[in-house]
């Protein structure tokens, strides 16, 4: 077992910034990284709206900018896996696949993960055309055409991107108007290889070894249209990675509630990023909910300390 003041469980932009802020307070901080260094951040191509930043940089520079900056203040980076966490007393026990580490406080902020369509030939065709991540598998695409699926900021953000590589990009979105930011609807709109297919869910993805096609249907009439791509990207919105903390109180979509100071319903234990439950969820957002949450569980560390 090793100790140390507190652990953070999961090094996005909301776990690197509270190792930042609660290094920097002086305590001893172990910073828990899975399989997906740097989360939902390092698959950002271009990071055009961070405050601070410009001009743009993508997402594996930043976050390799905050785990250096975390480290400059003595956090200590783990690659490991989470698979329990248990309080026992006073002290959490974070449990690995390597060992356990025990701590007064913990930060949460495992991030969230992408919705599946849940249709026909999405699982058996996954890394056959199938992806949820342009940035990762969207070079294998160059000047091809692909598919889209979604009307948020990921799917415009995800869809400007592939643009540039592919050789048109057919964006399908179930409802009448996009949900994405006006700045990035707007760009969508505008760009000449993108074309925009409104009313438009999926049916099926359609293929044997690889990805020849979708089948969409307007949600409304039922009609139906096969349309034949070579991949499809699916940015259908985001489930919590919760699943380590299943009896904390969550809102209505699965979010864990947490209050200003990031507190949750444990003592001790901290939410932070996009697994809480808030109203925005941006990486800007997330840092802040890191840089919070890496503050007062330092000071939690610190009282605790004095009292013993």
């Amino acid at each position: 077992m090793i100790d140390t003041d507190l652990i953070v469980i999961g090094a996005g932009a909301a776990g690197l910034s509270a190792g930042i802020y609660a290094a920097r307070s002086g305590i001893s901080v172990i910073m828990i990284d899975g399989s997906e260094t740097g989360g939902q951040t390092a698959q950002i191509d271009s990071l055009e709206n961070y405050p601070g930043v410009f001009p743009a940089t993508n997402g594996i520079s930043f976050t390799d900018t905050l785990r250096k900056q975390a480290e400059s203040f003595g956090a200590k980076t783990v690659f490991d896996q989470v698979t329990s966490i248990y309080k026992k007393g006073n002290l959490f026990h974070i449990v690995t696949t390597k060992g356990t580490y025990i701590s007064p406080a913990a930060v949460y902020t495992t991030g969230a993960e992408h919705s599946k369509l849940n249709v026909p030939g999405e699982s058996e065709l996954y890394a056959k055309g199938v992806s949820y991540c342009a940035v990762c598998d969207g070079p294998f695409f160059k000047g091809r055409n692909v598919s889209v699926i979604g009307g948020g900021d990921s799917a415009c953000s995800e869809a400007l991107y592939l643009s540039g590589i592919a050789g048109h990009v057919d964006l399908f979105h179930r409802r009448g108007a996009l949900r994405a930011q006006e700045a990035l609807s707007d760009k969508v709109l505008a760009d000449p290889k993108i074309t925009v297919h409104f009313n438009r869910a999926v049916k099926s993805i359609d293929g044997s070894d690889r990805v020849t096609g979708i089948t969409v249907y307007d949600p409304e009439t039922s009609e139906e249209e096969k349309v034949n791509t070579d991949a499809v990207f699916i940015f259908a919105g985001m489930v919590p990675r919760t699943e380590l903390l299943e009896t904390l109180p969550k809102d209505k979509f699965g979010y864990i509630i947490a209050n200003e100071k990031m507190e949750s319903s444990v003592k001790g234990l901290y939410i932070a990023g996009d697994v809480r439950s808030k109203p925005l969820r941006q990486i800007v957002t997330a840092c802040s909910d890191g840089a919070i949450a890496g503050f007062f569980a330092a000071e939690y560390v610190k009282e605790k300390k004095l009292q013993s």
